[in-house]
């Protein structure tokens, strides 16, 4: 369905990342849509006794600051949906805003989580009820070691939320956990579209914490009274629009043809096609993939890469020693560095954790006899070349378990602005690499919830509308011999994981 000329139509986007915050406005007219940042916060885990929690009372308040500015505006906002990262959760008892502090999955309690659990269920048996790539910091493993450490927290709670989904809880007052934040916690079955009870019952979890799954697209009711009349916004409907972050991206990722592949490219990038059904198989357990879902029950079926965490955490580190950077000005100084000096594997799992990253490269690079950069420019484009190699890899493997050739490398998202890297996936991959939207997120989360409130009807509606509303940027290969040579440098350094 395709509708002709329309008045506009507004909605908001919380759109909530593990760096950043935003409120977002959208307006729909006209077959075209205009985003505009309305509200900005930064987002990160509290250090508390040791351990790394999310402070979302303090997000929550954050929101209602957002949506205040708009009501000072004089919209008339139709519908409001929040999306986050997956993997984490909210316990919720009663009317308590929060039951405990919701642990973030970069906290050390899962190490060694992922072993234990196939001592307990065979991971077989988890992949095939699942099809999700395993990886430590999934709720599955956290969910566990609440069980062993936390058993009265379990036994206390009604029921746990995903992280937007909690927020969309907050605003609307409706308990539900939309299909796509769901499908990250290795604990839904994509194939059934249901709570895997097989795993529950298993793992010993109590089956009254999970909460009801909703499709993607879904009205959940109006905006509380109490919260409509601080913020002063009247008669918006609270929709879970696709609560994960990636679902969003992928339904605003501008493709057309069959034989492309997107990277929603941030703090972690997640590279992959889009399934009309789970690709669940021995091939797709043995190189680790996931299914998740998307709008209209497509699956995204993907890895998750460490992404941009590795540049963000030695800008990071270098601010604790007191040498600002902008994320503009690390990219120019790697642009300047020698090209394909030295590679790191951003599998290996020290890299998937916060604190001193530069010297985690360094040693990383001594170890395996490469040169380590000597210069911060020279350790980020170590970063940036080593994360191109890594997305053809996947792209490889993707081919290996589904025939499906890329011709074409969709990135949009926060990653997508760093032209460097751009240009080094698509001389790394050998394919076409288009960028943008950088905002594919809260541009996902928008048209989804156009089509829940009816004006639009469909996701190839979604996709046209991006089309129409934003551009992009290609890049073709470039060095092509050299790169099949340094990925052959890289395939000799790498350790599957």
């Amino acid at each position: 369905m395709w509708f002709g000329h329309m008045c506009p139509h507004y909605y908001v986007a919380c759109d909530l990342g593990a760096e950043s915050c935003r409120v977002i406005l959208g307006t729909l007219s006209d077959k075209e849509l205009e985003i505009e940042e309305i509200h900005r916060f930064p987002n990160g885990a509290v250090n508390v006794f040791g351990t790394l929690r999310w402070d979302v009372l303090r997000i929550f308040d954050e929101l209602k600051q957002g949506l205040h500015k708009l009501a000072l505006r004089g919209y008339h906002i139709e519908s409001i949906s929040s999306d986050s990262w997956g993997l984490d959760y909210v316990y919720v008892r009663g009317r308590e805003p929060t039951f405990t502090d919701p642990y973030s999955y970069r906290d050390a309690r899962t190490d060694g989580r992922v072993e234990k659990a196939f001592g307990v269920v065979p991971r077989e048996l988890i992949y095939s009820e699942t099809g999700i790539q395993f990886i430590q910091v999934n709720a599955l493993y956290q969910l566990l070691d609440d069980l062993e450490h936390r058993p009265e927290i379990l036994q206390m709670a009604d029921q746990i939320l995903g992280v937007g989904d909690y927020f969309n809880y907050l605003f609307s007052g409706v308990r539900c956990t939309d299909e796509s934040l769901a499908s990250t916690w290795q604990l839904y079955n994509p194939t059934e579209r249901k709570w895997s009870q097989q795993l529950i019952e298993g793992f010993h979890l109590p089956a009254r914490i999970f909460p009801k799954l909703v499709p993607c697209g879904t009205k959940l009711g109006s905006l509380l009274p109490s919260i409509a009349d601080e913020v002063g916004l009247q008669g918006a409907q609270v929709v879970a629009s696709c609560s994960h972050d990636t679902a969003a991206a992928v339904a605003a990722v501008p493709a057309e043809s069959e034989d492309w592949a997107y990277n929603s490219s941030g703090t972690w990038s997640l590279l992959g096609i889009e399934s009309p059904k789970p690709i669940i198989d021995e091939k797709s357990r043995e190189h680790n993939f996931t299914n998740e879902v998307g709008y209209g029950g497509t699956i995204r079926f993907l890895k998750n890469i460490v992404g941009l965490w590795v540049v963000q955490e030695c800008r990071r580190q270098w601010a604790k020693e007191g040498q600002e950077y902008t994320y503009d000005q690390l990219t120019n100084m790697a642009a300047e560095a020698e090209p394909l000096k030295s590679l790191i594997d951003p599998r290996d799992p020290r890299f998937g954790k916060p604190y001193d990253m530069p010297k985690k490269i360094e040693s990383y690079c001594r170890e395996t006899g490469q040169i380590p950069p000597k210069t911060h420019g020279e350790t980020i484009r170590c970063a940036l070349e080593s994360l191109a190699l890594l997305y053809h890899d996947t792209l490889e493997e993707i081919y290996a378990v589904t025939g499906h050739k890329i011709k074409r490398l969709h990135i949009v998202g926060g990653g997508s602005r760093n032209q460097l890297l751009n240009q080094l996936s698509a001389n790394a991959s050998h394919v076409t690499v288009v960028a943008g939207p950088t905002e594919a997120t809260a541009i996902g989360n928008i048209l989804v919830q156009a089509i829940a409130m009816g004006h639009l009807g469909s996701l190839e509606d979604v996709r046209r509308v991006v089309r129409r509303s934003f551009p992009v940027t290609n890049y073709d290969c470039k060095e092509e011999s050299t790169w099949r040579d340094a990925y052959e440098r890289f395939q000799g350094l790498t350790t599957k994981h």
